[in-house]
């Protein structure tokens, strides 16, 4: 079986499982998980394709299926920036927990740039210092791997805590850029049209965002795929020593990877504040956890840019779908029911990657082992010359 083929088969098997395990969850409460899913496929919209069949025969609510794809649809825009933000930089053999981060950096970048800069070119400019702001912050993580070589794990989420409590401190009351006329810990608001323009419903609408992130997924392929910096980046996620030996600058890849993720998750912000929000509230930045479940995302796909889009896309409509979950089913289990399915999602997936990593370290070790010494041989033994 082609590799490509195995890993989606592997995704399938771990959405199904988390699936079956959520389905458990819902019959212990006492409801009929088809009935529940069913429910949960419609709250994320994805029966508004049907609308358009001959006779509507399935009596889809057009305006209610609109509504909830809508906002599916906004949910998946900043999820597929954050999953490419981690699985460029798992490609080179990192790994970049601190999407989060990166992500607040983005959209406190955007938002103070298209505050002071009016119409599309002011917009264009927050969107290019978004990603900017991003970029500095998950390259800082990057130079010092490359040049005190410390683990990016440790930096990137250290660099997470610093940039959410310093967008914090950014816009508490009497803060240097919140809304002093607010009385509370917020920012100024964009003023109407001065975010990103909106291409289909009236509230809370899809925005050109969405075109930014699928543009980001080309981007991505043809980084990895079609340039010599994205052959440098998974050689050295390969094999840091081969890739070196061949003639590559493995702190230059490192560096260079890890600005880029930043770049992604960046964007991820300035798609949020920008499209949706027009405004950072201080008590909502703690809540936000983009960034880490761009992490699932990115393993859920394989580190691939179609297998991101299609794991965002199924964790941003197990968002949406669980919130509109209806019928006679306990409203607290509504609510988890889409964290419990991803939950389980990120446990299969990181137990199965972890044994991979296990299997890794093994075969290394056995490869670098030097073989036992043999005994030496035994001293020859003279024949007898007979008398």
């Amino acid at each position: 079986m082609k590799r490509g083929l195995q890993e989606a088969l592997i995704s399938l098997i771990t959405v199904a499982v988390a699936f079956a395990i959520g389905g458990l969850a819902v019959l212990i409460a006492g409801s009929d998980p088809i009935e529940v899913y069913k429910s949960m496929w419609l709250g994320a919209g994805f029966d508004w394709p049907f609308y358009y069949l001959p006779g509507n025969p399935f009596g889809v609510d057009l305006l209610f299926a609109e509504f909830n794809l809508q906002q599916t649809l906004i949910n998946f825009t900043p999820l597929v920036l954050a999953g490419l933000a981690v699985a460029f930089a798992f490609r080179c053999g990192l790994f970049n927990i601190g999407g989060q981060g990166q992500y607040w950096v983005g959209a406190v970048c955007g938002l103070e740039i298209a505050l002071r800069v009016d119409g599309v070119f002011g917009l264009v400019l927050a969107t290019i210092g978004a990603a900017a702001g991003g970029a500095v912050w998950g390259g800082i993580a990057g130079v010092l791997k490359a040049v005190r070589g410390a683990h990016e794990v440790v930096t990137t989420i250290m660099l997470t805590w610093i940039a959410i409590y310093g967008t914090q401190y950014l816009y508490q009351v009497g803060g240097p850029f919140a809304d002093e006329a607010a009385g509370q810990p917020i920012s100024l608001t964009l003023p109407e049209g001065g975010g990103y323009r909106t291409i289909w419903g009236d509230l809370q609408a899809l925005h050109i965002g969405i075109f930014i992130a699928l543009g980001c997924v080309v981007l991505f392929w043809v980084l990895l795929n079609r340039t010599t910096l994205g052959y440098e980046v998974r050689a050295v996620g390969f094999n840091p020593e081969g890739a070196r030996y061949g003639g590559v600058s493995v702190k230059r890849a490192i560096a260079l990877s890890l600005a880029i993720s930043g770049a992604f998750a960046g964007l991820a912000g300035a798609s949020d504040v920008l499209g949706v929000q027009y405004v950072i509230a201080g008590t909502e930045i703690p809540a936000s956890t983009v960034g880490f479940t761009g992490i699932a995302v990115a393993l859920l796909g394989r580190n691939s840019a179609v297998g991101v889009v299609l794991a965002a896309l199924l964790f941003a409509s197990l968002d949406s779908g669980a919130r509109n979950i209806a019928g006679d089913f306990p409203s607290e289990l509504a609510r988890s029911l889409g964290t419990i399915i991803q939950g389980t999602i990120i446990l299969v997936v990181g137990g199965e990657a972890l044994v991979r990593w296990l299997l890794r370290r093994r075969r290394a070790s056995e490869r670098e082992t030097p073989p036992a010494e043999l005994p030496p041989p035994a001293p020859a033994i003279a024949a007898e010359t007979p008398a």
